[in-house]
């Protein structure tokens, strides 16, 4: 009878932890889900255009990734002497690759052509929601393909620039395209599950690593081999040249999740370059440290805020504070002043590392 009542409790015991099991895990994915799974557009008054690069010349495509899904593809160029090609892939969350177009300018003016394009679910890109950090991946393995077998863009040697979300693409997409010359690996990481558990810290606090797991299971299932990939499998992968860029106050993507893992690994490799700054953040990394303007246009946009005769903060205010905010800075943004603030020295170095890989 007690051996009987023994099996009962036992299965009662294992029914409830597979339940709680469930259940967090569950909850792990709608969380996940929440925060990634989700379409990103640019905000239009903020958006760089190519009127304001003078001379810059774009030409737009369209091209298919994994479920057929359509995305925007732009091949930026002065003129018609270039030597090698940029493929851009930008960061999460701020919409396609528009917040990347001084990048793409100032690599075109200096002799590259530059492929960009926006993910699966940002901007003119078909999707109602990203699905997850691996299809970054993907999208960017579907876009070099792309550039490679396009007529219209000239066989020349490829290198990969990206940010964050795109930082970690363009490492561990070498996997599958080991023929890249060089990578400039900006404030990126090293999983896929790295971007959801960087994130999600200041949130959740330890939490999150019971999180991770789960999450990790969740892509696997969903992306298959894009998952497991690591950016350090891309690394070892090619014989690449390899320039991380991070700095130390990063406060989206943590330094231990990439420069500092692979400085570790790869300090003594003649590969790898690292640039580490101490207080250059997460999304203002490649600007002039002593260009103002956007801080005179905040300061600005603060005083404005103070003339408003309502509460802007107030629930039933917010769809006309966000007209009123719109037109503000649509009337107000000098565009030649906010898209020129790259960091020449720092941009310098980065000609440099891709002249020196594609000679």
């Amino acid at each position: 009878m007690k051996k009987k009542r023994f099996k009962i409790f036992g299965r009662v015991l294992v029914i409830f932890i597979l339940v709680i099991i469930v259940g967090w895990w569950g909850l792990c994915v709608k969380l996940y889900d929440d925060n990634i799974n989700i379409r990103s557009e640019s905000y239009e008054p903020l958006m760089l255009r190519v009127e304001d690069f003078e001379g810059l010349q774009c030409k737009e495509y369209t091209f298919p990734s994994n479920q057929g899904q359509k995305l925007a593809g732009y091949l930026y160029s002065y003129g018609e002497e270039q030597h090698g090609i940029v493929v851009i892939a930008h960061g999460f969350g701020g919409g396609g690759h528009n917040s990347y177009m001084d990048c793409a300018d100032f690599f075109a003016r200096n002799g590259y052509y530059v492929f960009a394009y926006d993910a699966t679910a940002t901007d003119k890109s078909e999707g109602d929601g990203l699905g997850g950090v691996p299809q970054g991946v993907i999208d960017l393995d579907y876009a070099i393909s792309f550039v490679e077998s396009n007529e219209d863009i000239p066989e020349l040697p490829i290198v990969l620039f990206g940010h964050s979300w795109g930082g970690y693409c363009v490492s561990a997409v070498l996997t599958y395209h080991p023929e890249v010359k060089a990578v400039i690996e900006c404030c990126g990481f090293n999983r896929s599950s790295d971007m959801f558990e960087s994130g999600g810290k200041e949130q959740a606090g330890n939490l999150i690593y019971a999180m991770t797991p789960f999450v990790r299971i969740h892509e696997m299932i969903k992306f298959g081999k894009y998952a497991t990939n690591t950016a350090m499998d891309g690394f070892d992968a090619t014989d690449a040249a390899v320039m991380i860029v991070h700095s130390a106050d990063d406060d989206v993507i943590g330094i231990e999740y990439g420069c500092d893992k692979y400085y570790e690994k790869y300090k003594d490799d003649p590969r790898f370059t690292f640039l580490r700054f101490e207080d250059r953040g997460h999304n203002d990394i490649f600007y002039d440290q002593t260009n103002t303007y956007k801080d005179e246009f905040n300061a600005a946009f603060d005083q404005w805020l103070e003339t408003l005769d309502y509460d802007y903060n107030a629930e039933e205010n917010k769809p006309r504070f966000a007209e009123d905010k719109a037109k503000y800075i649509t009337e107000n943004l000098d565009h030649e002043r906010w898209s020129n603030r790259l960091d020449q020295e720092m941009f310098d170095q980065f000609l440099d590392f891709y002249d020196q890989a594609t000679k």
